[in-house]
């Protein structure tokens, strides 16, 4: 990992890629939002937040691992959503 800049905006183009990619498919299926859908984006959004306020946290020891640990996360959560997306 380069810095911490890179790391929010690699968080940020996650999760805003998968907001879109649901956005994408409820245009092309069903042409309104569905319960599912729904809490897809609620995901992404509360994973953001928690995120970036972990990248925020400058109470940490070892700056290294913390950030290691919230690139690990970003890759797990990221999946798990996209795996959702794909189960739509």
């Amino acid at each position: 990992m380069a810095n911490k800049r890179d790391l929010k905006k690699d968080i940020n183009y996650v999760f805003g890629d998968i907001i879109d990619a649901v956005y994408f498919w409820e245009l092309e299926n069903t042409q309104k939002p569905t319960k599912e859908s729904e809490a897809i984006i609620d995901d992404a959004i509360a994973s953001f937040d928690e995120l970036i306020a972990r990248v925020n946290d400058r109470g940490v020891e070892d700056a290294k691992a913390h950030f290691k640990a919230i690139n690990k996360d970003l890759e797990e959560k990221g999946r798990a959503l996209i795996e959702r997306i794909n189960k739509l």
